[in-house]
């Protein structure tokens, strides 16, 4: 089982740590506006949590399996706190476009629960008073959190705004390794075919996906095979990026700490042109840039992928989870000597916040410091006792699984009973939330992370940082012409609408609107952490 301290230790060995930027603040400062109208109502300790009703607004991106507000966890979170909450949710898919007009409306939720919010959003909207500072009430409400954070100073640190001030409360998950959700091979389309050596190379992995194209390996006699798919390729960059020696996140970090600006590298050049080739040849799904995560699902229960992403394999492919569905081993092209292979921050800031309307800050406080408990993280992340699992051991935080209703797979029906499904939420993973309920499969893919990702020199792009306001500010108006631009030229030049020999125009107009500025940028920002 992995301590906290035992995994601060892993946080610092793996350069997590974040400092704040010289001439900020102490993050004790608080706020200066004092008890909330509603703080007479707020139970410091126990349940429930107020002493009269009270209902707040909840934002948050919503996948689309069932309401929030039906979700047994809601309703026994309500039944604890005696708080009752209404949701102001977007789908997942539209959620950033939502949030921010909700910011530029006035009309704020009381809370933003797994809103992902950026540090820039946070230093922005902080600035300005929209999302209020957290720090006092941490001291005051939030045992739960106060303590993590008095056990781990780095956490502190890397939440911290350069004003001094906590913006948010982040997810924290020091022994997940995964940057982006693994890709996955179809097991049964690799016994089809005689696969026993998974691709080491691109064009090991492009003989692959020709195979699948041709070779009938569903064997229902018509080629409805698709041997790779993307939602976007957002989910599928950062594996193939890696291959030509790059890291997906637009600006990341070298051995020699030199800060990149990936869009303009000659890898991402290789990388497109890859891309466009198995576009070209039917390799890459064209349906790419238009389907949902749940076309693409469809796509695997109807078994037609080959190579896909998403948490498990049977995520996509249906039926019950399965050693036979390899993990996909980062491949690498002739131009690198091995793989860049991105891992997780470990710390996900912008997971929950709260707004200068909140009538309540207090009692928000006190509601989510209990997910960061033992109990409420167990709530959260399992549903209530009786539902999907029961103690064997309660002692000893032991669990077991109990039968799915209606036949359902067990993610599924946990989907239906909590929001923290697939979304950036407010925790603190510990190890003995799944005690009990680790099963061999859980191993198996432990394992397979272990041998293909991290022991292969898995590394963090890039340090979860703050810049200074002017700072953010520049950054802010060159990436909204710049991340526009660029999306939407990776998917030109991938289906060959714009042809790769016009590459370096593209380079050319990527400096004009400041690429090589961006990169200074979080360079002077990067030697100022380092060197903190």
């Amino acid at each position: 089982m992995i301590t906290l301290k035992k995994s601060l230790s892993l946080l610092l060995a793996a350069g997590l740590s974040v400092s704040l930027l010289a001439g900020c603040g102490s993050s004790d400062q608080g706020t200066a506006e004092g008890p909330s109208e509603k703080a007479e109502i707020v139970n410091k300790e126990g349940f429930p949590i107020v002493s009269e009703p009270l209902t707040l607004t909840m934002m948050g991106p919503d996948v689309g399996i069932q309401n929030w507000a039906d979700m047994s966890v809601i309703q026994e979170m309500e039944k604890l706190s005696g708080i009752h909450l209404e949701f102001m949710n977007a789908p997942k898919e539209s959620f950033e476009t939502k949030k921010n007009l909700v910011f530029a409306s006035g009309e704020y939720p009381d809370m933003f629960y797994a809103a992902g919010l950026t540090p820039a959003e946070e230093l922005t909207y902080g600035s300005q008073g929209i999302l209020i500072p957290l720090e006092n009430l941490i001291d005051e409400y939030a045992p739960n959190f106060k303590k993590i954070l008095e056990e781990n100073p780095e956490i502190r640190k890397s939440i911290t705004a350069p004003d001094g001030h906590i913006y948010s409360l982040p997810r924290i998950e020091f022994n997940q390794p995964w940057y982006k959700n693994p890709m996955w091979y179809n097991g049964d389309y690799l016994k089809a075919l005689g696969v026993t050596k998974l691709p080491e190379t691109t064009d090991e992995l492009y003989e692959y996906l020709k195979r699948v194209k041709e070779e009938d390996p569903n064997g229902n006699g018509q080629q409805d095979e698709i041997p790779l798919t993307s939602v976007k390729l957002k989910d599928i960059r950062t594996w193939l990026l890696g291959a030509f020696g790059i890291y997906e996140e637009k600006i990341y970090v070298d051995d020699q700490d030199k800060v990149h600006y990936t869009p303009v590298e000659e890898g991402y050049k290789e990388y497109l042109t890859y891309l466009n080739r198995l576009w070209n040849e039917d390799l890459l799904d064209h349906d790419t840039f238009s389907q949902t995560d749940e076309q693409k699902k469809a796509k695997g229960k109807n078994g037609q992928l080959g190579l896909f992403t998403d948490w498990h394999a049977y995520f996509v492919m249906g039926g019950e989870p399965s050693t036979d569905d390899p993990m996909f081993s980062p491949v690498k092209s002739d131009m690198v000597d091995a793989p860049a292979i991105a891992r997780n921050k470990g710390v996900t800031g912008g997971a929950f916040a709260i707004t200068s309307t909140n009538p309540a800050p207090e009692a928000s406080m006190r509601w989510v410091d209990y997910i960061y408990s033992y109990e409420g993280a167990v709530l959260f992340d399992k549903g209530p006792e009786g539902l999907l699992w029961k103690y064997t051991d309660k002692e000893a935080r032991v669990k077991g699984w109990l039968p799915v209703p209606n036949g359902m797979e067990r993610e599924d029906y946990r989907a239906t009973i909590t929001p923290n499904y697939g979304i950036p939420t407010p925790a603190m993973m510990t190890d003995d939330i799944n005690k009990g309920l680790t099963t061999d499969f859980d191993k198996w893919v432990a394992q397979q992370s272990q041998e293909k990702l991290l022991d292969r020199g898995a590394r963090i792009p890039f340090p979860v940082l703050f810049l200074t306001e002017e700072e953010q500010a520049e950054v802010t108006t060159l990436q909204s012409d710049l991340n526009t631009y660029v999306e939407q030229m990776e998917a030109r030049f991938v289906t060959g609408q714009e042809p790769l020999a016009n590459w370096n125009t593209y380079v050319e107009t990527i400096n004009k609107m400041g690429g090589g500025r961006l990169a200074e940028i979080y360079q002077t920002a990067y030697d100022r952490w380092k060197s903190s």
